[in-house]
């Protein structure tokens, strides 16, 4: 869906209330199950997932997923005219212990909604410094309009381009840690194919993680943490944070070792937190290899 319908559904949503913007994605949700190619890597995952159960089960699991994924639309909706956003937290504790100091570096994944999480953030410490890194599509209609919510809602922004990333955008996300920062980073998409990545294993497949969040918190000394966030009812949500994933190479030659080791660590919860809610894996592309 293009900027304009989506605003113009949005403002439809507004005169004649929620339903209206939860039942057309619903609607929009179907026709892409129905019509779109990538059904097929839905299907895959989650044969993989549940490799004891039949094909008709794995594709009722891809169509609640893309009926699920309207659920963010909703409560972003929700949200922005509201505070009625309500959420329960796990692991808050380790963040706010390097807020200021060291800063720290957030594994966000798209299992669970990943745009929520960074609200909640804002709205567990309004004087968060929080820095996010999202790639850029060639035509963006919505996503433009999330990169803007965003912003309204304190959330700095860095745009990473699928084409090539600026030095310069990695230089701003190192300092901005060295102020005692949080830095935001995808830890399941690889945008390019030249991107440097590693390799782990997840859900008995090999599968490709980009390894820049790694380096960061190889450069800059601040602790990795993995960051999810799952819906537990209509605009309400609870949030959880791991410990600290270290990385600690005894030597310059260990540091792929440490950096595959890590990485690991952040497939194996994020294979966890799959088979816990299996059909929040909002992941459309290529992901098991």
């Amino acid at each position: 869906m293009n900027g304009f319908c989506y605003k113009f559904l949005l403002r439809m949503a507004g005169l004649c209330g929620p339903w209206l913007l939860a039942v057309t994605s619903r609607i929009i949700a179907a026709g892409f199950f129905l019509f779109s190619g990538r059904v097929s890597e839905s299907r895959r995952l989650y044969g993989a997932l549940f490799p004891e159960r039949g094909g008709l089960y794995h594709l009722w699991c891809a169509f609640r997923q893309y009926q699920n994924f309207t659920t963010i639309h909703l409560d972003r909706f929700l949200a922005e005219r509201s505070d009625t956003t309500t959420f329960t937290t796990q692991g808050w504790e380790k963040l706010e212990s390097v807020i200021g100091k060291q800063g720290g570096i957030l594994l966000m994944s798209h299992l669970g909604n990943w745009e929520m999480a960074a609200r909640l953030l804002r709205q567990q410490k309004e004087d968060l410094q929080l820095l996010l890194y999202m790639g850029v599509k060639e035509k963006e209609g919505v996503e433009r309009m999330q990169k803007e919510d965003l912003r309204r809602a304190g959330v700095r922004i860095i745009g990473v381009d699928q084409e090539g990333g600026s030095p310069f955008a990695a230089v701003e996300g190192i300092r901005f840690l060295q102020s005692g920062g949080i830095v935001s980073m995808t830890g399941d998409i690889v945008w390019r194919s030249d991107q440097r990545k590693v390799r782990v294993t997840f859900l008995g497949h090999d599968a490709w993680l980009p390894e820049a969040p790694y380096i960061f918190a190889l450069l800059s000394g601040a602790p990795l943490f993995v960051f999810f966030v799952f819906r537990t009812g209509k605009n309400s949500y609870c949030f959880t944070l791991s410990d600290p994933i270290a990385i600690r190479p005894h030597a310059r030659a260990d540091r792929d070792r440490a950096i595959g080791e890590a990485a690991q660590q952040y497939a194996d919860l994020l294979e966890k937190m799959l088979r816990e809610h299996p059909f929040e894996w909002y992941h459309f592309e290529r992901f098991l290899q």
